[in-house]
């Protein structure tokens, strides 16, 4: 596959994954209408979690890091590959069919440990709520880890789309459950849910998991899988072996966000006790977090996923060289795109989530704006580890990424835990956000040196500073903007107007001093950016 061609399916999975989260972000506004951002909210966000924490501390980490490179490799075989993925889809299955059953029995265990202040005096209700939500939502184990495997099957095939494309139906699917309680519960904000309305809400979302699997069956057949039912593992020995030190991986981050879910629960408690009505806990982080990542899977997801494969091929034909122009190029390409969306949602965090959550109190919608400005410039090494945790696994090594993960939670829970101590509550899970940064920033620096050291050396910090320094200036102006609007428009407060506005404006001044110091630095991630936007608006 040529860089022409990587470029080309990223864009395509770019695409698809632009209507997911577009619907995803319908979802989870429909979602805040429906349960508010407060303690209630927060039963609900914390049980539908749990399923993708426990999925993916079962079998997501090995799905998604190992086994594309264990499918390219045995697709070389007589066979195709089609035993050792009739074996590793039967394992999967099994398993997860396992941990799901578990999960279900265990649920005010697992509910106890993320949200431990849930169980306290006088949180009775929002305990059951969520351990009802918990069980609903659990069956979804399941589904994720079929998704998962059916797309990475599909990956190492060749056949990138339809794994951005499935998670549409599943918002889809949500939405229209969401709008169906909302009708039948329009209290729900207060507590006021019929057993019915809970049913309808969490089984409906998992409704929404079956789908999102379900649709990339046909895609499967059409590749000419042969999925069969096969429980003679033998071949999944090295995989095991592999996935050992990615379970590892997976375990420590889980443990991080543990911590993470139970500080922004314990907030949403410390806030209902102090009277303090606006969303401060997990609900108000999860939905900052899920704008934080719009530019990461949008960008950085597509580039990637068309990547590993390839660096996989070149990495077990030992072209060390190659797989480091890869990993080096893509970062290049990443840079001119993430670090000015991460300045963006730094400087421009308060209007983003006032005119996103514009249907939600202004409070509520401020607090939003002030955790996603806590997470903007974490975007940056976030990525960056992403990207550089790739190689390792391009070459079977899942013991490294296990100890750079390790650092990223230590230093993330240490500054995340003095943010619950020091901060005043409605500032906690800024503070929070802020530590998802310290922590990746550290990892990824970590990553960078043992990569290097494998691959021969990154040249990256001439394009990173530049970047950096030039999406600084072209955004800092939409500090002022807002303000400005505000006082001019006499709103007092900042409206889904003023931040349409200034968004608009901001806009129109950041990108030509972007391209402009990008052309007179002699930038070229800016330059090649730029100039493919011109042959594209020149053909048209």
């Amino acid at each position: 596959m040529s860089e022409q061609s990587v470029l080309k399916s990223s864009a395509i999975m770019a695409v698809g994954t632009i209507f997911s989260r577009i619907t995803g972000l319908a979802r989870n506004l429909l979602l805040v209408a429906a349960l508010g951002t407060a303690i209630v909210g927060d039963t609900f966000q914390v049980a539908n979690t749990i399923p993708t924490v426990v999925y993916i501390l079962v079998a997501g980490g090995a799905l998604n890091a190992v086994f594309v490179p264990q499918i390219v490799r045995e697709m070389k075989k007589a066979d195709g590959g089609h035993s050792f993925v009739s074996q590793l889809a039967t394992a999967t299955f099994t398993i997860l069919a396992i941990a799901t059953a578990i999960g279900v029995l265990a649920a005010p265990l697992v509910v106890r440990l993320y949200a431990a202040k849930f169980g306290g005096s006088g949180l009775e209700n929002e305990f059951e709520l969520t351990v009802l939500f918990t069980r609903y939502c659990l069956p979804q184990i399941l589904f994720l880890g079929l998704f998962t495997l059916f797309g990475q099957i599909a990956n190492a095939r060749g056949s990138f789309g339809p794994m951005m494309w499935a998670p549409i139906l599943n918002n889809l699917v949500v939405i229209v459950v969401l709008i169906s309680f909302i009708a039948i519960a329009p209290d729900a904000q207060n507590g006021v849910i019929s057993t019915s309305a809970k049913a309808l809400l969490g089984l409906g979302t998992t409704l929404g998991a079956f789908a999102q699997a379900a649709i990339l069956i046909p895609v499967i057949v059409k590749s000419g899988v042969r999925l069969r039912p096969n429980f003679h593992w033998s071949s999944l020995g090295k995989s095991a072996h592999l996935a050992k030190w990615t379970m590892i991986f997976v375990l420590i981050n889980q443990a991080g966000f543990m911590v993470i879910v139970n500080l922004a629960t314990a907030a949403a408690v410390r806030a209902k006790e102090s009277g303090i009505d606006v969303g401060v806990g997990f609900t108000p982080y999860q939905n900052a977090h899920f704008i934080f990542l719009l530019p990461h899977s949008i960008i950085a997801v597509s580039l990637v996923t068309a990547l590993l494969p390839r660096i996989s091929r070149l990495a077990a034909d030992t072209q060390i060289s190659n797989v480091r122009d890869e990993i080096q190029q893509t970062l290049v390409n990443l840079y001119s795109l993430i670090i000015p969306a991460a300045f963006a949602m730094l400087f421009l965090g308060q209007p983003i989530a006032h005119l996103i959550f514009a249907g939600s109190s202004s409070a509520d919608a401020g607090q939003i704006g002030m955790i996603l400005s806590g997470f903007a410039l974490g975007l940056i090494p976030f990525c960056s580890s992403y990207v550089m945790l790739r190689g390792f696994y391009a070459f079977e090594d899942t013991k490294t990424p296990a100890a750079i993960t390790l650092l990223m939670n230590i230093v993330t829970i240490l500054c995340a835990s003095i943010s619950y101590l020091v901060l005043p509550i409605r500032l906690i899970t800024v503070g929070i956000a802020v530590s998802f940064g310290i922590g990746y920033l550290s990892s990824s620096l970590l990553a960078r040196y043992l990569l290097s050291k494998q691959i021969g050396p990154l040249n990256l910090r001439r394009e990173l500073v530049s970047v950096v320094f030039i999406s600084a200036l072209a955004f800092v102006p939409g500090l002022f903007i807002s303000g400005f609007l505000e006082n001019l428009l006499n709103s007092g407060e900042p409206s889904a107007l003023t931040s349409l506005l200034t968004l608009v404006i901001a806009g129109v001044i950041a990108l030509p001093i972007f391209i402009g110091i990008g052309y007179g630095l002699k930038v070229s991630s800016i330059i090649s950016a730029s100039d493919s936007l011109k042959r594209k608006f020149a053909k048209r």
